[in-house]
């Protein structure tokens, strides 16, 4: 990530299930409190996707915690929030979603420039046969890498 940003969580399981195909990064539509509550890092979003819905991008299944000294500014740590796309944006990833069957996951949360970003993710699900075969590389690899620093000794 470049200078001034800071990340705040990332969604690791999505590389291990889905293909990337592209990333986005979008602005989220948050309450003050909910901000105060992911800067302590009180974030999860492990099984949230992102929708269309009436022409707006949605993030459905993020749970914000709520935050502690919030009283009654806190809101519902679960509803469904808004994303800040430009329109072109939507209707690509809209287009994509409902005609080739991808889906929209988000992939990591930060803060950039004091504003809280959300990178999103077009991705495809992965096959049994794809995760072992991911499985085997990295394991190839690290056996490698072993070698190779024994060879060194």
């Amino acid at each position: 990530m470049p200078e001034g940003v800071k990340v705040i969580a990332q969604n690791k399981k999505v590389r291990h299930d889905y293909f990337i195909e592209d990333t986005y990064e979008a602005g989220i539509s948050l309450a003050g409190t909910e901000v105060k509550s992911i800067r302590l890092g009180k974030i999860n979003f492990r099984d949230s996707y992102a929708q269309v819905k009436d022409g707006e991008m949605l993030l459905v299944n993020m749970h914000i915690s709520p935050y502690e000294k919030g009283n009654i500014f806190n809101k519902d740590p679960m509803r469904v929030r808004r994303l800040l796309l430009h329109k072109t944006e939507i209707n690509r990833l809209n287009g994509l979603v409902t005609q080739k069957g991808f889906s929209i996951v988000p992939l990591s949360i930060y803060l950039k420039r004091g504003r809280v970003k959300i990178e999103l993710a077009v991705v495809r699900g992965k096959k049994l046969y794809d995760k072992r075969e991911d499985i085997a590389s990295r394991d190839a690899e690290r056996a490698m890498q072993r070698h190779m620093k024994d060879a060194d000794r």
